[in-house]
């Protein structure tokens, strides 16, 4: 479908970068295998979680 606007582009594609950096343990205070912390980041972020 696309995006509507460059606005919501851009924030999809920060989102985007920032679990990628999660993931890769890029984040201080959350490691690289560390799926209890990445969780509470995540929800802490975002307001969604596991």
């Amino acid at each position: 479908m696309g995006f509507f606007s460059f606005a919501t582009a851009e924030r999809t594609l920060q989102g985007y970068e920032v679990m990628n950096m999660v993931r890769k343990g890029q984040i201080r205070g959350v490691g690289k295998g560390d799926i209890l912390s990445q969780a509470a980041f995540i929800t802490g972020m975002f307001g969604v979680g596991a």
